[in-house]
Order: C-alpha cells, then sequence, then structure tokens
C-alpha cells in the first residue's frame, strides 16, 4: 500500500506540473506568482519600494513590434533560436565567475527565466532552479519557441509592478508594444537584468 502512495505521489508531481505547462501553451497566464507574491507584500529585495499595485496586459506576440524580440535576444540570450532550453557554455562561464568569487549574471536562457516567471517564486536557491532546470525541456518541447517568446515577453517584469510588453511600452513611451521602435525596444531589453532599479 505505501509503495502504490509514493508512486502516486511521484505520478502527481510529475503530471501536474506538465498539465499546467500544457494549459499555458494556449492560454495565456492569468498572472505569475511574482505578481501574486508582490501582491501580497512579498518582497525579495527590501532596499528597494514595493510597487504600488501591478499593470500586467497580455497581448499576443503578433502585436508586440518585430524589434522587442530581437532585441531581448541580443540582450539576454543570443542562442535562444539554437538552443534546446539550456546554454552550457553560458552555464560554464557562469560557474567559472561564481567559483572564482566573481560577480555573476547568470547563465540562464529566456527558456529558463521563462519558467522561473510563470511558474516559480522568486530568489535563488536550489529548489526553485532544481524545479526550473525539470520544466526547462518541457516548455521547450511543448510550447516550441514562438510561444516561449510571447509568454515571456507578456510576464517579465519591466518596471517596479509592471509587467509584459504592452504594460512595460504603455509605462515607458505612452503607446501600444506594437508601435515601439528598434531603439525603444533596446531600451525596454537593456533594463531586464534589473528591472526594480
Amino acid at each position: 500500500m505505501t509503495l502504490r502512495i509514493i508512486g502516486l505521489l511521484l505520478l502527481a508531481l510529475i503530471a501536474i506540473p506538465l498539465a499546467w505547462v500544457a494549459l499555458y501553451r494556449v492560454v495565456p497566464p492569468p498572472l505569475t506568482p511574482l505578481m501574486a507574491l508582490r501582491t501580497l507584500g512579498y518582497e525579495a529585495t527590501p532596499k528597494l519600494p514595493p510597487p504600488a499595485g501591478w499593470h500586467y496586459r497580455w497581448v499576443p506576440l503578433d502585436r508586440i513590434a518585430p524589434s522587442l524580440p530581437r532585441a531581448v535576444i541580443a540582450a539576454e540570450d543570443t542562442t535562444f533560436c539554437t538552443h534546446t532550453g539550456f546554454d552550457r557554455e553560458a552555464f560554464t562561464r557562469a560557474w567559472e565567475k561564481f567559483q572564482a568569487g566573481e560577480a555573476t549574471r547568470g547563465g540562464s536562457t529566456i527558456t529558463q527565466q521563462t519558467a522561473k516567471n510563470a511558474f516559480l517564486w522568486p530568489g535563488r536557491n536550489a529548489a526553485r532552479k532544481a524545479i526550473e532546470t525539470a520544466l526547462t525541456p518541457a516548455i521547450e518541447l511543448i510550447w516550441g519557441k514562438r510561444r516561449i517568446m510571447e509568454v515571456y515577453l507578456n510576464i517579465v517584469e519591466w518596471a517596479p509592478g509592471v509587467y509584459g510588453a504592452e504594460a512595460a511600452s504603455q509605462f515607458h513611451f505612452h503607446k501600444s508594444a506594437a508601435a515601439l521602435t528598434p531603439t525603444e525596444s533596446a531600451l525596454l531589453a537593456s533594463v531586464l537584468p534589473s528591472p526594480r532599479k
């Protein structure tokens, strides 16, 4: 009986996240764990003021200027179009810097960042990273690159309490994401490493 319960628990631990990933293949995430935590007052960086509410509006990828995904790929993950979820070279460089005691930006790909932002909590710890690592191949397989980029651009934080390309474009430039210029797209991409600062 105990083995059966353990087996069912293991099956649930695999099936539930895969079902959630499959659902987000066709349904826009209504909110993310980060949005929910910030709404409840959680702040990973206590020195920063909490956002005054949050702004989030989903738009399809075809209603986002093509210059924005290009700028984000150039700034965040130059191998996005060719990797299978992980950039081994970036990970190796980040690991070597970490071991040398140097500050590191990290080796996460856009797919890994999407897994973290769509399904997981903020912060750096081994449990979150392990779950992110397990979700990344499923997202690559079930969603494909176009959907990964669409979800990422729509849920990532671009300023305190500002989530998604449409909200960011309205907040920073008072225009729709479809109307972003290449320069504006590059400016938005440049804030992604530290959107709250």
